[in-house]
């Protein structure tokens, strides 16, 4: 039976909490960094259950969970989030490593290998909402900015409320997505009422900086990484599927599709179930490649 090591991380702004899973037999595999953002290590309880045969390392990034920053409200751009995971790389020890990273996360990771160029053999990262050469560009960040201002005006209701109308939209948004009603959090399950908190790492730290993030694709075609992104065989046109899709044209990298949606990987953490066994083997066929 293997224990997980659990570690800590001073970092500018924060302490970042980092997890070692060790492989359950001697492996050949090189271990294995799985993340998200702003999903917590939680959250891949299920998927590194797949991935026995090799170490793995999550993390929960700042501002999340175990990692708290110095300044709660301060936002974390994919250059700070990149900062961090080569802060952590080095702590651990370990390297060349294989990474999944997921959402955010994937952004994130796609900013680290670009500007730190760190001992990573493949990279699949996994639907990054990047709006950056996505036909309706202007409209999706112009979207992402009214509802982190809705978040600060009015609480996590009716901010959480837009955010879930934007990643279910299929299709380019139109450019009068802006003038139709905002969706009632209720519809949702989502409280109306402000609680006066701003602690969200989705809606108050991270929505500015995430999907619009310019990524430099000289350095990232210029590093050494196999860089695969990767979409839901069920995120048909929604948001982080198409501007995935169009960051991969763009950059010349590889793709893949992956069993379930955005969520393909959960098996039961947050409620929600993807398709976490078939989605598990894939990405090992895609690894071990």
């Amino acid at each position: 039976m293997t224990v997980t090591d659990t570690r800590t991380l001073s970092v500018p702004g924060a302490t970042v909490t980092y997890d070692v899973h060790p492989a359950a037999t001697a492996s050949a595999h090189p271990p294995l960094l799985v993340f998200g953002s702003p999903m917590e290590a939680a959250a891949f309880g299920t998927l590194i259950g797949h991935f026995t045969d090799r170490t793995v390392l999550t993390y929960d990034p700042r501002g999340t969970g175990r990692s708290p920053q110095d300044d709660p409200l301060a936002a974390g751009d994919p250059a700070r989030h990149a900062a961090d995971l080569q802060a952590v790389l080095d702590d651990a020890g370990v390297g060349p490593v294989d990474i999944f990273a997921t959402s955010g996360g994937a952004v994130n990771a796609l900013a680290w290998i670009a500007g730190h160029r760190p001992k990573v053999r493949t990279l699949v990262a996994h639907e990054p909402p990047t709006a950056q050469f996505s036909p309706d560009r202007e409209i999706v960040e112009s979207v992402v900015a009214d509802i982190a201002d809705t978040y600060q005006a009015h609480g996590e209701g009716p901010a959480m409320a837009k955010f879930i109308a934007l990643v279910s939209a299929e299709g380019p948004l139109p450019p009068t997505y802006l003038d139709a009603p905002a969706p009632d959090p209720a519809a949702f399950g989502l409280p109306a009422e402000d609680d006066g908190s701003r602690t969200s790492a989705l809606l108050g730290l991270n929505m500015r900086t995430c999907t619009p993030y310019v990524h430099d694709l000289d350095a990232l075609g210029g590093a050494a990484t196999r860089v695969v992104i990767a979409t839901g065989a069920g995120s048909g046109q929604q948001f982080a599927a198409r501007g995935a899709e169009a960051f991969a044209v763009a950059a010349g990298l590889e793709q893949v599709v992956l069993p379930g949606d955005h969520t393909g990987f959960l098996g039961g953490e947050y409620g929600q179930y993807g398709e976490p066994d078939a989605f598990a083997a894939a990405l090992h066929q895609i690894l071990d490649d």
